[in-house]
Formats: C-alpha cells, structure tokens, sequence
C-alpha cells in the first residue's frame, strides 16, 4: 500500500521552508528599501542662542540678544515619486526677539530658501529637479546617510555654498539616546558683496560702496543616530561680517551666534523620531531575520521528522502481520 505523508508533517515542513526562505529576504531586499530618505517629510526645527546682530533700523549691533534659527522641512512628494529622489523644500529664517514674533519670514533678519535633492539610499546629492543654486555638495546636510561610520563627513553649508568636513569625535547622548558626534570649523571665507554706504564699513563719500562679506563658523558640532541618520543636536556658531573692499579687518557684525543650538522640544523630536525609525530598521534587519530563521529551522526539522517516523512505521507494523515473515523468524531461531 501506497504510503502519504501526514499533513501535520507537511505543514511544519513548509512552514520551516517558508520562514527559512523569508530570513534572507527580509535581510538583503525588505531592509535595504527600508533604508531609504522619507520624501513625506514635514519637520520643523529651532535653534537658539545669544548672539549679535546688525539692527538696519538703528543702524546698530545689538550685542546679548536672543538669536532663533527656524528651519522648515517640506517633502515634495509628487516630484519625488516622478524622480525617484528625495526632493525636499527648506525654508530657514533667523530673527531676533522683534521679527520672532511676526508671521511673515520676509520680515525675519535674514530668511532663505533652498530645494534639496538626494539620491534615497546613499544620501548624495542628485542635480535635477529644478535644486537650489548653487548645486549642493557632500555627504550631509539636513540628514547623514544611514548606518554611519566613524570617520569624515562633508557637511553642505548653504551660507558658504561649499561642503565642510566634519571629523567623528566619540559619542554624546541626547536625552539618553546615543549618538555619533561630528565636529569642525569654517575659517573666515570671502562669500560675495553686497552695497552698503560707505560710512558703514569706515570709508568716506556719502555714496555706497560694493562691501565684501565674510563668513565663519568656528564651531560646529553635530551629534547623529547611527542607525538612521538623524541629527540629534547640532550647537553652531555662525558670524557674518562686512568688510570695506579691499579691507583685512570686519568693519561691522551683521549676524553672530555664540552656541546656537537646538530647544529641548526640537531635540525630543529629533530622538523620537529616530528611536521610531531605528526600531523598525532594527526589527526587519535582525530581530525578524534571525526569529524567522531559527523557527523555520526548527519547524523544517520537526516536519521531516515526522515525515520519516511516518515512512518507517507502516514498514514495521507490515513486517509484524506478515504471517510468512513470522515463519521464517521461527526456522531461523529452531
């Protein structure tokens, strides 16, 4: 007689093959498109500090003031989903306690805005989608790229329009999240003139004059999740000054921040989010990879166990009913 395998065999055996095949999927497909820049994002981020600033309606520094960085994130979804990049919309304004107040950015001290294209999985730039001017550069800028390494990062710097390096300098926790941190300097860098009158950078006349700005940071200092990313804390400390043409000295301070850096509500978010997106990175690249493996493992060897306990059992209940199997055991021992 013919003999078929027990269905509750069969099913621990499929069962096992199933989750056996589905650990490596998870592992090298499911995770890596997991790993990619979100393009609906919708983030608001707030910097402060003390600083200085140029006052045009006094036509004065104001030195000890209150300094806010605000930063608007906004995925365009439609063109990301055409492109295939990340395509993100900043909006950044700076104001001081009298413009913070206003709802028009127009009205802030200084406010810019940028087009940001990324390449979805490594994190480098992509120039398409009608970007900013200047093209971006580096490696990060709103955002590092996944799974970071301890070494050096460009960091894109939209006020010098150039990339910085940023070395890793240990670990630093942010509301007991941890993280890489990555620091670095910009040294005082000519980007572009502007025209001011002449008695504002120390020349004489009455008529204006092609004034050089300066920019420089001296301290940058990130801190990122390793896993997705996201920038955690960043504390920076930019100057912006005017010279007169030709001069080697700053004439007049227009904007100086001394240790801007994120509010703790902006650093809460910043570690939610990537607690949240570093779980379900940490679930499908390891935690489901590794449960699904091991039970599939068990379950594709208890399957073929039973199904062998099942091929080997009829052979011996027919061996036991045969009667002439019986008589030759009985010549064999007379």
């Amino acid at each position: 007689m013919r003999r078929q395998p027990s269905r509750p065999a069969l099913a621990l055996l499929a069962a096992g093959v199933f989750l056996l095949t589905l650990a490596p999927l998870l592992a090298w497909y499911v995770t890596p498109h997991a790993k990619r820049t979100p393009i609906d994002v919708h983030t608001t981020t707030v910097s402060t500090g003390r600083g200085s600033y140029f006052d045009a309606g006094s036509l004065a520094v104001r030195h000890d003031e209150t300094i806010t960085i605000t930063r608007h994130v906004l995925g365009d979804v439609a063109e990301s989903e055409r492109s295939g990049r990340a395509v993100w919309d900043v909006s950044t304004t700076v104001d001081t306690p009298r413009t913070l107040p206003l709802a028009d950015p127009r009205k802030s001290l200084q406010w810019s805005t940028e087009r940001w294209v990324t390449d979805r999985r490594t994190n480098a730039p992509v120039h398409c989608c009608a970007e900013s001017r200047p093209p971006h550069e580096g490696d990060a800028y709103l955002k590092f790229p996944f799974d970071l390494r301890k070494g050096t990062y460009r960091w894109w710097d939209a006020t010098l329009a150039a990339a910085v390096p940023l070395r890793y300098a240990g670990t630093r926790e942010v509301l007991g999240h941890q993280g890489y941190r990555y620091t670095g300097t910009v040294a005082p860098t000519r980007v572009g003139t502007r025209p001011v009158p002449a008695p504002l950078v120390g020349l004489p006349g009455s008529r204006p004059v092609q004034a050089e700005q300066w920019y420089a940071n001296p301290g940058i200092d990130l801190v990122v999740d390793r896993r997705t990313g996201r920038v955690l804390d960043a504390v920076t400390s930019p100057r912006v000054t005017l010279r007169g043409p030709g001069q080697h000295t700053d004439a007049v301070t227009l904007l100086r921040g001394d240790g801007l850096e994120f509010t703790p509500a902006t650093q809460r978010q910043q570690v939610e989010l990537a607690r949240k997106d570093g779980r379900k990175l940490l679930l499908l690249g390891t935690v489901l990879p590794l449960a699904a493996g091991g039970t599939g493992a068990v379950l594709a060897v208890a399957g073929a166990g039973l199904m062998a306990l099942r091929w080997r059992r009829p052979r011996r209940l027919a061996e036991g009913a045969d009667p002439s199997a019986a008589q030759e055991r009985d010549l064999s021992s007379g």
